[in-house]
């Protein structure tokens, strides 16, 4: 890494380019641009342009998406651009440092050592710092790899947040992270990294409780360290470091974490308002659909969950339709298992479960669509020979799509309505799609101007998102459907939100991962993707015990999603009648969901219009109350209720710290509705058959009731209030 060794800085209030440009001794130029009061943008543009000249997150329209190409990375076109007051200006000492305010953020153009560029970023009325870059060469740059780094002053005291499905605790100040698509089946729930987003978002609180936010707009992979790494000359500072792309960085700044978070996901496009019937509880049974004989295990499935009383909004297929053996042929049904697919998905309809269907974007070397699809050109190819790259998935070797190329959008929507939609099917799953591509010489046709794997991975995953999510739009309107789209997706980079909702993935079956799975859907949540959730009682692994079970349904029952999916060496499925000593105990959580279904659903749209998490720590809700962050495993449900699951085998009761409130304001247990102070801890009951609950005194929850002798449903009538 060389760092720069001169800067000057020349302003250029509201011009197209920006409001500040360094020339750099590469050629290039460092360009600052206020976007509005509170956010502004950094771009370092090399003397080659971009190697990145496109983007898919940066969508700041209401209601306008980014084009399939992308947007041009150097536009600031839908942004407010406020006006300025310059600072600072000298015409005699070279050494003052002019700096650019609005009414929220002021910047300090300084220079480092030697005159390396150094930006300063700091509240206007106190002086205080959001972030500033480090004094000792913020910006570097490889001309061996290719790698970018920026460098800032990083405080002992600093909390950290977000970059997407992180592992461990809240704050990730001291851990080193990287920022990208990778398939983590059996993840550490604690330590592992990467997982399957690409995320470079950091929200930040700073020693004077601010709290800034940072996204780095890249598909290249990058590495966050925040605090692993010291240098005696440097003092303590914090890095990311992108492997060969390009260093675009948008600074969001504001007194909460809600005022920040609503501007990063203003800048990304927003949430998708799902259907009402993908917020109820879902299941997936892989063993069934895997087994010889699945249409015959389905149909008595379908009989079990009407004997168990259970309610179930969906069924998620696994790949088991398309399996041959352990390989998976997408779109392709194995009509050995089920020789009459519509039949069975009807009668999955006809019991109140809508249907989603899982889907890959990888087709293997005998898939029956293997060649007709390569004579298309419709793969990831071969920068030197023009083939498809070929690589091992699922037990074979195969080709990915290159969403970057219409013709293979086309086949995928066509594939996706003939062989989903008219079958039966709602929605589909996107899963499998990290990319995870090794061969250096793959590149991505990105509409005729080819870029390599490793500049486009993330953007696949997104790509094949939207064509899956349009395509069930299309199709609803066909048959004049009137219901927003549902669908999933397992990778990504921002901008999936707009489409689809997530999870954390292929997670283990283990009290651990029970209780890291929570702070990982709240890091989630945080970095802008409200939709999520865990597959409950564990993907990969052991079976659960009857008390871990009972405990991770009620921890992901008051979850955006909740999935029950799992895929077991031995065959068998998780399912909420698997132990008869804990099933009314199941039962009893999931109805639980269904009768605060209209609290929930409030919050979902809430998300939509307002940009607010659907769950959140219990500090964003109370970002000034420093008991707040101590790591925990409660969180927030919307503005009123507290969310305390049991993570402990053989716990009993539950201790739960109770945020401080407004004047004095008190808690009110949900099931006894004994009255406690904010501001302190209280023990609370826990036996098996309870998630305990706190909710804020005055709140007003809506609850639905089915009709009597029903098993709930997503759509029951409110019929009543609770009052606390």
């Amino acid at each position: 890494m060389t760092p720069f060794q001169a800067a000057h800085w020349a302003l250029t209030p509201g011009a197209v380019p920006g409001d500040a440009v360094a020339s750099m001794p590469d050629g290039g130029a460092l360009r600052l641009a206020f976007l509005s009061a509170s956010t502004a943008r950094v771009t370092w543009v090399r003397p080659d342009g971009f190697r990145e000249p496109a983007t898919w997150a940066i969508a700041p329209t209401a209601g306008e998406d980014v084009p399939w190409q992308g947007r041009l990375r150097g536009s600031l076109a839908g942004f407010s651009r406020p006006s300025l007051t310059v600072r600072n200006l000298s015409a005699t000492d070279s050494n003052s440092a002019p700096s650019l305010e609005t009414t929220d953020l002021r910047v300090t153009l300084a220079a480092g050592v030697a005159g390396t560029p150094r930006l300063i970023w700091q509240a206007p009325t106190t002086g205080q710092v959001y972030m500033a870059d480090r004094a000792t060469s913020a910006y570097l740059a490889s001309k061996r790899t290719g790698a970018i780094r920026h460098c800032v002053v990083r405080d002992p005291t600093d909390r950290y947040f977000g970059l997407g499905d992180k592992t461990g605790p809240l704050n990730l100040h001291g851990r080193r992270l990287r920022c990208m698509g990778q398939d983590s089946l059996g993840y550490d729930p604690q330590s592992g990294d990467p997982l399957y987003k690409h995320w470079p978002f950091l929200m930040q609180r700073t020693p004077d409780g601010l709290w800034q936010g940072i996204y780095y707009d890249t598909l290249s992979a990058c590495t966050f360290d925040l605090g692993c790494e010291h240098d005696n000359y440097h003092d303590f500072f914090r890095t990311i470091e992108i492997d060969d792309g390009d260093l675009d960085y948008y600074i969001m700044v504001g007194d909460s974490p809600a005022a920040v978070l609503h501007q990063f996901m203003s800048l990304i496009g927003g949430t998708h308002l799902p259907p009402k019937w993908s917020v109820g509880f879902a299941l997936t049974a892989m063993g069934l659909a895997d087994a010889p004989d699945a249409q015959q295990q389905l149909t008595a499935f379908i009989a079990a969950c009407g004997d168990n009383r259970m309610p179930i909004s969906a069924f998620h297929y696994g790949s088991g339709y398309s399996s041959r053996g352990k390989q998976r042929y997408v779109f392709n049904w194995n009509r050995d298992k089920f020789p009459d697919p519509e039949g069975i998905n009807r009668s999955f309809q006809e019991a109140g479960m809508r249907l989603v269907a899982n889907i890959k974007p990888c087709l293997l070397d005998d898939h029956p669509a293997y060649q007709a699809v390569r004579d298309a050109d419709g793969f990831i190819n071969n920068r030197s020979t023009g083939e498809p790259v070929v690589e091992p998935f699922w037990d074979g070797n195969g080709a990915y799509l290159d969403f970057t190329k219409p013709q293979a959008v086309q086949w995928w929507q066509s594939g996706l309505r003939q062989q989903i939609l008219e079958k039966g099917i709602d929605s589909g799953w996107n899963d499998n799609n990290e990319y995870a591509i090794q061969s250096e010489d793959a590149v991505s046709d990105l509409w005729g101007q080819a870029g390599p794997i490793h500049r486009s991975r993330p953007l696949h995953a997104l790509l094949m998102t939207r064509a899956t999510f349009e395509a069930q739009t299309d199709y609803a309107t066909a048959i004049g459907r009137d219901e927003a789209v549902y669908t999933i997706t397992r990778a990504g980079p921002p901008g999936l939100q707009r489409y689809a909702q997530t999870w954390s993935g292929d997670n283990t079956t283990s009290w651990e991962t029970l209780k890291w799975n929570i702070r990982t859907g709240l890091q989630m949540s945080l970095s802008g993707m409200f939709n999520v959730g865990h597959d409950v009682g564990g993907f990969f692994g052991p079976s659960p015990e009857p008390e871990l079970l009972a405990r991770w349904v009620q921890a992901c029952a008051l979850n955006p999603r909740m999935v029950m999916n799992s895929w077991k060496p031995d065959g068998k499925n998780n399912l909420p009648w698997m132990h008869d000593s804990v099933t009314d105990d199941i039962r009893a959580a999931l109805n639980l969901r269904y009768q605060l279904m209209p609290y929930l659903w409030a919050c979902f749209e809430r998300a939509c219009q307002f940009h607010q998490p659907i769950i959140r720590p219990t500090f964003f809700n109370f970002p000034h109350d420093e008991g707040c962050f101590a790591d925990c495993d409660d969180f927030m449900l919307g503005d009123y209720v507290l969310v305390a699951p049991v993570v402990e085998k053989g716990a009993q009761t539950r201790a739960i710290y109770l945020p401080k409130l407004p004047d004095g304001g008190q808690w009110v247990d949900f099931y006894d509705r004994s009255v406690h102070l904010g501001g302190h801890a209280v023990t609370c009951p826990a036996p098996i058959g309870r998630l305990p609950l706190m909710v804020r005194q005055g709140a007003r929850i809506p609850v639905a009731v089915p009709p009597t002798g029903q098993v709930p449903r997503h759509d029951d009538p409110v019929t009543d209030v609770l009052e606390f």
